[in-house]
């Protein structure tokens, strides 16, 4: 063969490398999530449902931290039942994958099936046709076993994802594995069926209605809306207890849509995924009950809750209540500071800006006592002066009453005189001045 001949040989190869890789990159590119043969409901494996479909970031549009063991569970966990769990969404994407945890589980736990899907609409276990994916792991293997106290992380899979939207997380287990780690107060039903019923997206054989999250401790998606995550860390008023259920009132919901919104009319705002990592009881210093403990303190659950969630640029830390009225002794003030600094610390190691709150006030609560109150506002003062977080929303200015500051304003009130009502909630996320999610931590002296 002469030089020329191989040249153009060689040339010609090239040229057929070069298109077919361009015909693979405009395969990929052009599948919006919405292509049917990624429909599961036939029975069919997906097409190509591991790789997302376009570029963008990886940031967290849903989460909920593991508080504890489900009661009545502790033997055969739900084995030979279907799970059916319904989040709400902060961002879209173009691909998703989710985390499942074992945490409180004394046993492997042994996942056959698993799919996603977007909910037909609220308040539903149906699915909208064409949406159902099925979940794989470690590379496309199903099933899988996430050992006791371990967890999982789903392989991506290419779904349109739209924001400010329900979507349905089904887990199928067939053996038994207990207790079942949930997360208990998710002002939101979700469901539950006997036998593998992860593809149907009819959601007619999900009788079950449950309170709880089950198993699923994250939602990420592959986005263009957004560049990064805020985590939310807080105790019950960031769980929503006393919210109305199913409406998505939490405060955190009224934040996102805001920051959304605003970022869509051209303000100068981050764009960033918001997740919720309230527990309800949650304390900065001390654990519940248990090995591993329920309802882990934020010391104990910092690293995982927050650090461990996808592209997070921003925590904001809405804690201190707790520690103050669950403390059967007059809690120590200076601790709980020190407790709030020490995870400060810890985000600026990892380069994460720090928002805090002030405590609101709980005059009229069955803990309430005046020296009580007394810790509450030597917890203020500090926070308010600077001198524990890297930006400050008042909380306590924002919802207390103004003829009676150490009590909450009655219309913000639920009843109990601690936890705000849907129009207090309202009130919190309204209130949040979105420039405090600008910037990055201090950099390190």
């Amino acid at each position: 063969m002469t030089r020329r001949h191989g040249h153009a040989l060689l040339a010609a190869i090239v040229a057929l490398i070069v298109a077919l890789s361009a015909a693979i990159y405009v395969g990929v590119a052009s599948d919006d999530g919405g292509d049917p043969r990624g429909d599961v409901a036939d029975g069919r494996p997906p097409h190509n449902s591991a790789a997302p479909a376009s570029t963008g970031s990886w940031v967290g549009t849903w989460s909920a931290s593991p508080a504890g063991a489900e009661p009545g569970t502790e033997t055969t966990g739900l084995a030979g039942r279907s799970v059916r769990n319904v989040v709400h969404t902060t961002v879209g994407g173009t691909g998703a994958r989710i985390t499942l945890s074992n945490l409180y589980g004394q046993s492997p736990l042994t996942i056959a099936h698993a799919s996603i899907a977007v909910a037909a609409g609220p308040n539903t276990p149906a699915a909208v046709a064409g949406t159902m994916r099925r979940l794989t792991f470690g590379g496309g293997t199903v099933p899988v076993v996430v050992p006791a106290g371990g967890q999982v992380m789903s392989d991506a899979v290419r779904l349109a994802v739209p924001h400010d939207a329900d979507m349905l997380v089904t887990t199928y287990s067939p053996t038994p594995g207990g207790p079942v780690t949930y997360h208990p107060h998710a002002r939101q039903t979700s469901y539950a069926a006997v036998g593998d019923r992860t593809e149907d997206a009819t959601g007619t054989p999900f009788t079950e209605q449950s309170p709880a999250w089950r198993y699923l401790t994250a939602l990420d998606v592959l986005s263009n809306e957004a560049g990064g995550t805020v985590v939310v860390l807080g105790d019950s008023l960031t769980d929503g207890i006393s919210s109305t259920p199913n409406t998505n009132a939490r405060w955190t919901d009224v934040l996102a849509d805001r920051l959304r919104e605003a970022a869509a009319a051209g303000a100068d705002v981050p764009r960033y995924g918001i997740v919720n990592q309230g527990i309800s009881g949650n304390r900065v210093l001390a654990d519940g009950l248990g090995r591993p403990a329920d309802n882990p303190s934020a010391l104990n659950r910092f690293s995982r809750d927050v650090l461990g969630r996808t592209n997070v640029k921003v925590v904001v830390i809405d804690l201190g209540v707790n520690d103050i009225l669950r403390n059967p002794r007059l809690a120590d003030p200076h601790e709980i500071l020190e407790g709030l600094r020490t995870l400060v610390g810890q985000a600026h190691a990892r380069g994460v800006k720090v928002v805090g709150a002030t405590l609101m006030p709980f005059t009229g609560h069955r803990g309430f006592t005046p020296q009580r109150e007394a810790v509450r506002q030597q917890v203020n003062a500090a926070i308010r002066a600077g001198r524990v977080f890297d930006t400050v929303v008042d909380f306590d200015a924002a919802l207390r009453d103004p003829y009676a500051p150490r009590r909450l304003r009655p219309d913000y009130d639920s009843g109990d005189h601690l936890h705000p009502s849907d129009h207090g909630y309202a009130r919190m996320g309204e209130y949040f001045d979105l420039d405090a999610l600008k910037g990055a931590a201090p950099a390190e002296l």
